[in-house]
């Protein structure tokens, strides 16, 4: 059994963002790779915007993209609590360690203090950084203070060693004395993630390349409290069209998991995609489930420069998947939509084969679920030509209007009214006509769906009925009638 442990620490403030469900998902698959465990934890410090409902949004899109955890809120464990709201007591215990071996102190700095600081370093043409007045302080007897961390007076290399992006060094002066402990008690991230991370012995800390200027203090942090380091890989950051980061924009839904999921996008879809997202398998395949990706997924081929969030590439992806998903399944998925769209009140208002033949005629044309009532609106409602005097146009010839009037002649005396039995008519009476090719087929379909394009037309007949399709002729012939 592998001693190998990861982490999804999410904080509970809002919609999960694709950025953060990818970071997910490749610690997901390097744990069932190896054999590992992966842990949920959430970063809850933030009283005001941390909720239950972003909670339990969390942890159904998790489920909903099959990225089971092994550990950690909803589960359960020996390393919990899993929140860090419930681990206050843990981090005051390792600060106060740090005060009593010297390697933090008691900052009393007012906000006033600091940024007269600031303004006096900018003047000087300095970066701003806290001058360290405090490390040798009297203690004051007030609880009006933060604590600092105490980094080294002479500089050091400050290595991390990336699973992703190899060495990458820093240099400690880089850094001024930074606050572990806030003035309302409560440990600062770059703290509490480390605690966090030690006691629950993570081994391997996959997270997003935007944290690797953090790692620095936390690995100083490590070491001051003699905890052991984990292995690091921070991953590429993902990119708009633009190659700007995508941003967390509370105006525009589509990079949150919640808006992919209600707009129809097949979770093994965008497991698959995110899963190619900075990562490549080192050939050409890009349709792969899970058992493959996991087979084939090593850190060593995740790219260290961005990638690009391609919605094209993903709805490509997914229409790949609802073509060659089961059925039955697509039943399931897609009725709602129908059903939202108002062609029907339930699945019980339309006979399921009947729509079995629906789905599987119109799905090729879907990028996402969403799109079905569009898609398949042609079956659900009366004939309405979407260009009358183009209708007119195509279907105002004399040979046009002989093989429409052959088609209801022949369609009517069908005792079957089955596919076969339509191409069958639809082939007797162009050799009747002479009339073939697009000469035959484009005014037909206008005079069938009142459009220039659409689904197979004897399919389309055969679901649409009998009665439908001669109605349908007949009311075409008389739009021309004189």
């Amino acid at each position: 059994m592998s001693n190998m442990r990861l982490r999804f620490p999410p904080s509970p403030t809002g919609k999960i963002h694709v950025g953060n469900i990818r970071t997910a998902l490749f610690n997901w698959i390097w744990a069932r790779k190896n054999n590992g465990e992966l842990v949920l934890r959430l970063e809850d410090t933030d009283a005001e915007r941390s909720t239950k409902e972003f909670e339990d949004v969390i942890i159904q899109e998790l489920n909903w993209l099959g990225l089971d955890v092994d550990e950690g809120v909803g589960v359960g464990g020996e390393y919990g609590p899993y929140r860090q709201s419930e681990r206050k007591d843990l981090y005051t215990q390792y600060i106060n360690q740090l005060l009593e071996e010297n390697k933090a102190y008691k900052c009393y700095c007012s906000q006033e203090e600091l940024d007269e600081m600031r303004e006096k370093q900018k003047a000087a043409g300095e970066i701003p950084h806290y001058d360290g007045r405090c490390r040798y302080a009297e203690d004051k007897d007030t609880d009006d203070f933060v604590v600092r961390f105490k980094m080294p007076q002479t500089n050091e290399k400050i290595v991390v060693d990336d699973l992703i992006r190899g060495r990458v060094e820093f240099n400690s002066e880089e850094f001024d004395d930074f606050v572990i402990k806030k003035s309302d008690g409560m440990a600062t991230y770059n703290f509490a993630v480390v605690i966090d991370d030690a006691l629950m012995k993570i081994s391997q800390v996959i997270r997003g390349e935007d944290h690797l200027s953090n790692t620095p203090k936390q690995i100083m942090i490590y070491k001051a409290l003699d905890f052991d380091l984990p292995k690091f890989a921070h991953l590429p950051l993902i990119l708009d069209e633009d190659k700007a980061k995508l941003k967390k924009r509370s105006d525009d839904d589509a990079v949150y998991v919640g808006e992919f999921r209600r707009k129809g996008y097949l979770p093994e879809a965008l497991f698959n995609f995110l899963a190619l997202l900075g990562w490549s398998p080192g050939d050409e395949k890009e349709i792969m489930n899970k058992d493959e990706i996991i087979k084939k997924f090593d850190l060593t081929r995740v790219n260290k420069s961005g990638a690009v969030f391609d919605i094209e590439k993903l709805n490509w992806m997914n229409n790949q998947y609802i073509q060659d998903m089961d059925l039955d399944r697509l039943y399931e998925l897609a009725t709602p939509y129908l059903i939202e769209a108002g062609y029907i009140e339930s699945k019980n208002d339309i006979e399921k084969n009947r729509l079995l033949k629906i789905l599987d005629l119109t799905r090729d044309g879907l990028d996402y679920l969403e799109q079905l009532p569009s898609e398949a609106e042609l079956f659900f409602t009366g004939l309405e030509f979407e260009d009358i005097e183009n209708a007119k146009n195509e279907i105002n010839d004399p040979e046009v209007k002989e093989v429409l009037n052959g088609l209801i002649e022949e369609l009517g005396a069908l005792d079957h009214f089955s596919s076969d039995n339509i191409s069958s008519v639809f082939n007797k009476v162009r050799k009747e006509t002479g009339v073939g090719g697009r000469k035959f087929y484009h005014p037909l379909r206008v005079a069938l769906t009142g459009r220039g394009s659409g689904p197979d037309l004897v399919s389309f007949s055969e679901i649409m009925g009998k009665e439908e399709i001669i109605n349908r002729l007949n009311k075409s012939l008389e739009l021309v009638a004189s």
